[in-house]
C-alpha cells in the first residue's frame, strides 16, 4: 500500500466527507486503505449509496441493485454515516476552516479535513401529470413507471416522448425500446431534441450510430425542438428556430434536459478549496460539484468524480503527513460509452475519434463499470 510523498503522522486523523456519491466513496475508500484508524464520517441526505449512472437499467434488473445502503457500507469500511442535506456559502466555509467544526442539526462534528463532494443534480422543467424525470426513477423502477402510466393511456397504442439526446436521455430510449419490443407493449417512441443530431457533444459518428439503431428500432426523431408543456394527451413542443408552436400526440413524456451543477466550488491544483481568493487547505472538494484549477478534466462523467476523490484523498493524507507535497490533478477520462439497450453501445475510447461501437463497446462499459463495483468491495484496481 505505497502511497508517493505520505509519510504519515503518529496523529489521529478526522475527516468530514460531505456527499456519498462516486467521488465521496472513492475518497472515504481511499483514505480507509492507508489509514484504517482514520475517525470517518459521511454526510449525505439519502440512506443510501445510489449509483446513479446505471439506473436506465432498472428496465432489466431491480432497483435495490443500484441503492447501497450506507448501514452496509459503514460496517465494510468503518465509518459513520450522518443522514442531513447541508447548506453553505464562502463564509460558511471559511468558519468551518477556521473552527474546524461543521453543524449538524443538534450536533458538531469536529474534524482535521473536510472533503465536499456533493455531485450535481439535473435542469428540471416543470412537471405535471404524465411527465417524467430522473427523480421519479430514483422512487421507482422502469416499468413500474411504464406501467403506471400506460394503463391510463385512453388509446390502444400510446405514444412515450423522450425529452433529451445527452447520454441519459439516449440511455433511457433505448432501454425502453427493447423492453416494450421484447414483452410486445404496444407503444409507439419518439426523440424530441433542441439539438440537430443525438450525442452532439461528442463526435459526430457517435450521434450518426445511435441515430442509425433508432431507425431499426423505429423511433421516431423530432430535432430542432423545445420541449414546452404536456397538455392532456399531447406534448407542446417549440421550433427553435421560429419559435413557432406545436403539438405532438404523447401519453408520457421523460426530461432529460442534462445536468445542473449548482454550487460549483473552484479548487487549486491539488483540490484545496478557494473562497473568495483564498485557499482553504483542511477543506477539500471533488466530484461534479466542483471545478478545479488545473490541466486535468473538469467533465461531468463518473469516470472524473471517482478520480477527484481518490486525488483529494490521497492529498489529504500527503497535507496531513510529515511532509506535505501534494499532487496535481492531471487526470483526463480514457473513454465514454454511452448503453444503446443489453446488448449494444457507442463511445470513444482512448482518442475522442476513436469511436467503437455494438458488442466491443459493451464490453468496456462492463469492464468499466466492475472497476468501480471492485472498488465498492474494498478491492481498488485504480491506478494513481
Amino acid at each position: 500500500m505505497f502511497l508517493p510523498f505520505y509519510f504519515p503522522s503518529k496523529q489521529a486523523l478526522k475527516l468530514v466527507i460531505i456527499g456519498g456519491g462516486y467521488s465521496g466513496l472513492s475518497a472515504l475508500i481511499t483514505i480507509r486503505k492507508y489509514r484504517p484508524d482514520a475517525e470517518i464520517v459521511l454526510i449525505d441526505r439519502r440512506p443510501y449509496h445510489l449509483k446513479i449512472t446505471h439506473l436506465h437499467e432498472s428496465f432489466r434488473r431491480p432497483l435495490e441493485d443500484f441503492k447501497l445502503p450506507f448501514q452496509a457500507l459503514e460496517k465494510r469500511f468503518n465509518f459513520r454515516h450522518i443522514m442531513a442535506d447541508l447548506t453553505f456559502d464562502d463564509t460558511a466555509l471559511k468558519q468551518w476552516q477556521s473552527e474546524r467544526v461543521i453543524p449538524v442539526g443538534p450536533e458538531e462534528i469536529g474534524f482535521d479535513y473536510l472533503l465536499i463532494a456533493t455531485g450535481t443534480g439535473f435542469k428540471k422543467l416543470e412537471k405535471s401529470g404524465r411527465v417524467i424525470d430522473l427523480d421519479d426513477f430514483v422512487e421507482k423502477s422502469g416499468p413500474e413507471i411504464l406501467r403506471e402510466n400506460l394503463a391510463a393511456a385512453d388509446t390502444p397504442e400510446p405514444w412515450i416522448s423522450v425529452v433529451g439526446s445527452g447520454a441519459t436521455g439516449i440511455q433511457y430510449l433505448f432501454e425502453i425500446a427493447h423492453f416494450v419490443r421484447e414483452r410486445r407493449i404496444p407503444c409507439r417512441l419518439r426523440l424530441v431534441d433542441s439539438e440537430h443530431g443525438v450525442l452532439s457533444q461528442f463526435d459526430a459518428r457517435l450521434g450518426q450510430y445511435a441515430q442509425a439503431r433508432m431507425a431499426d428500432l423505429a423511433i421516431e426523431y423530432v430535432p430542432g425542438c423545445f420541449f414546452r408543456a404536456q397538455e392532456a394527451n399531447h406534448a407542446v413542443i417549440e421550433a427553435v428556430e421560429t419559435g413557432d408552436l406545436s403539438e405532438l400526440d404523447s401519453n408520457l413524456t421523460l426530461l432529460f434536459v442534462g445536468k445542473s451543477p449548482g454550487i460549483r466550488l473552484h479548487a487549486n491544483f491539488f483540490g484545496q478549496v478557494l473562497a473568495d481568493g483564498e485557499v482553504l487547505d483542511r477543506i477539500f472538494t471533488a466530484g461534479d460539484c466542483s471545478y478545479y484549477r488545473s490541466l486535468g478534466s473538469n467533465a461531468l462523467t463518473a469516470q472524473s468524480a471517482v478520480r477527484k476523490g481518490k486525488l483529494a484523498a490521497r492529498n489529504i493524507l500527503r497535507h496531513s503527513g510529515l511532509v506535505k507535497v501534494l499532487e496535481p490533478y492531471l487526470h483526463h477520462d480514457l473513454g465514454y460509452v454511452i448503453s444503446l439497450g443489453p446488448r449494444d453501445a457507442v463511445g470513444w475510447l482512448a482518442l475522442e475519434r476513436n469511436v467503437v461501437g455494438g458488442f466491443p463497446a459493451t464490453i468496456v462499459k462492463e469492464i468499466v463499470e466492475a472497476q468501480y463495483d471492485l472498488l465498492l468491495a474494498g478491492i481498488d484496481t485504480y491506478v494513481l
